[in-house]
């Protein structure tokens, strides 16, 4: 019993684990006045470690422990999955491929226009790449499925998905017009929606294909490009920052929903990165004074990028979904 300084008595619990599990475990004895959390703490504690003592925790110490050859492989390895990246031809959309190929991956490119993407897969290929370019329209459906159709044609299916396309009118939100929000979110966020879609449902089919078959269900990916934006907002960008906050959320409904036929969701979300578009604005002091805002005091680099975006397209981050990994040099956490 404890006492405690008002006279009131605390039952504290009598533990009766039983040692062999396949019989009920129970607790006997009640925990009042804010004890039944310490009691359950406690409880949960013991019996880990009487399960770890008979090495019963099943999938973790015995079935699913690590091999030597797969501790020691390269955890961020993608060679053997086919990406198609939408939005690849310019910007971000351009760089994932290209990264992505040059670390191993089957890449399908996918954008409106078709000829710059051509023109960059026979550069890549030249190099040692595998990649495909196709025509692709993200706020179309029917556009989408043609796209997997020859993703399916060519490869067998694919991996993982990257939704990268996007675009971002700049302007007053008392100038932004109608078409300008239908444009914005049809592509950024409806685009998104319709490319996961028809990708879950291949997979999913191919799933169940597998099962009827015994074969090992294989994970998916679905990486999801947002933005600093869809959390902090700045000026003449109204429609694009409710567009990335908008997929946030997608990229969360998703993940919550597709677990459990094995599609991971998450999403990364850039701050303010080097391009060849942006360059003369960073230079200007306008764009400096931003810079100094930033907790790091520069820049992102594309090559940033990299990291999680092989993180999350590789089976290192198999038990990740419904995450959102922000690349920004701690600009979000800088003070307002």
């Amino acid at each position: 019993m404890i006492n405690d300084k008002n006279g009131a008595d605390y039952l504290t619990p009598k533990w009766s684990i039983r040692h062999d599990i396949n019989e009920t475990l129970t607790i006997d004895g009640v925990a009042r006045y804010g004890m039944l959390e310490l009691a359950g703490f406690m409880w949960c504690s013991e019996l880990c470690c009487m399960l770890l003592r008979e090495e019963r925790i099943e999938g973790v110490m015995n079935q699913d422990r690590l091999s030597k050859d797969e501790l020691n492989q390269d955890l961020l390895d993608i060679s053997d999955k086919v990406v198609v990246v939408t939005g690849a031809s310019s910007g971000l959309g351009m760089y994932f491929a290209e990264a992505l190929a040059g670390r191993g991956a089957t890449v399908v490119m996918g954008a409106r226009r078709l000829e710059p993407l051509e023109a960059l897969s026979a550069r890549i290929n030249d190099e040692g790449g595998n990649t495909l370019a196709m025509s692709l329209d993200v706020t179309s459906r029917d556009s989408v499925i043609a796209a997997f159709d020859l993703v399916e044609e060519t490869y067998g299916g694919a991996d993982v998905v990257v939704n990268n396309a996007g675009v971002a009118p700049n302007k007053p939100f008392l100038e932004q017009t109608e078409q300008d929000w239908d444009q914005t979110l049809d592509t950024n966020l409806k685009g998104a929606f319709l490319v996961s879609q028809v990708f879950a449902e291949r997979v999913i089919k191919a799933q169940k294909e597998r099962k009827l078959e015994n074969k090992p269900l294989v994970q998916a990916s679905i990486i999801n490009i947002a933005s600093i934006l869809a959390s902090r907002v700045i000026g003449n960008v109204a429609p694009y920052s409710a567009s990335k906050a908008g997929l946030v959320q997608l990229t969360k409904a998703m993940a919550l929903e597709l677990a459990r036929y094995q599609i991971r969701v998450n999403a990364i979300s850039p701050g303010y990165f080097e391009t060849e578009m942006n360059s003369n604005f960073f230079q200007s002091e306008p764009g400096k004074q931003l810079v100094r805002r930033i907790p790091q005091r520069q820049l992102g680099q594309v090559e940033d990028l990299l990291g999680p975006l092989c993180l999350l397209a590789s089976e290192a981050s198999r038990y990740m979904t419904g995450s959102v990994i922000t690349v920004d040099g701690g600009h979000l956490v800088s003070s307002l």
